[in-house]
């Protein structure tokens, strides 16, 4: 907000993929190009043919269960709440399923000694598939790479090539003019590459 405006497309790694951060740019009309924790699994045969994943389990929408590997019902025994540090509070439902007992399957189901239980919010998964979309999309696609070729490189030297791990002063000033001094740094690597 420093340029007292929001940018019209937000662009984040998966470390951002939050529903407390997909909530706000839902609330402000933003871009949602964030990517969450499994967005490049998906694609994969190995995520697509784990019959055990969460994501993967059938849901029956009009009773509002899952059905596990084995066929059995896996209902909604409880809903949390939960707070953020920030205050934002998400919905979280617990299913259980009815009976793991003598199933051939537990193993490699679940490792509780009860019954498996899944916690689900319906919120982030529904932000998750509005973010999948968008990132998938024509214009995500573009994006995405603007992005990696804007910043990940910069990052990149600093962190891989300088080996520069964390700040050695402490206090946001002092740390505003050690940073000051890598970004000159930086700049001044990729003119001496630019003029060689």
């Amino acid at each position: 907000m420093q340029l007292g405006r929001l940018p019209q497309n937000i662009i984040a790694d998966a470390g951002y993929g939050s529903e407390e951060n997909y909530e706000y740019l839902a609330r402000h009309g933003l871009g949602n190009y964030i990517k969450y924790n499994t967005f490049h699994l998906e694609t994969t045969k190995k995520f697509k043919n784990d019959a055990f994943r969460v994501e993967n389990l059938f849901y029956d929408e009009s009773k509002d269960e899952y059905i596990c590997p084995a066929g059995k019902r896996m209902r909604c025994i409880r809903v949390k709440l939960t707070k953020t540090i920030n205050g934002y509070l998400t919905e979280r439902a617990i299913y259980e399923c009815e009976d793991c007992s003598g199933c051939s399957l537990k193993e490699r189901c679940t490792k509780s000694t009860g019954n498996r239980r899944i916690e689900v919010s319906k919120r982030l998964k529904e932000l998750r598939e509005e973010a999948a979309r968008n990132l998938r999309s024509e214009k995500g696609m573009l994006l995405r790479a603007q992005r990696s070729t804007e910043v990940e490189s910069v990052f990149g030297r600093i962190k891989h090539n300088w080996s520069f791990r964390r700040f050695l002063l402490r206090g946001i000033e002092k740390v505003k003019t050690e940073w000051g001094l890598l970004c000159i740094a930086h700049n001044l690597a990729k003119m001496a590459a630019v003029s060689a």
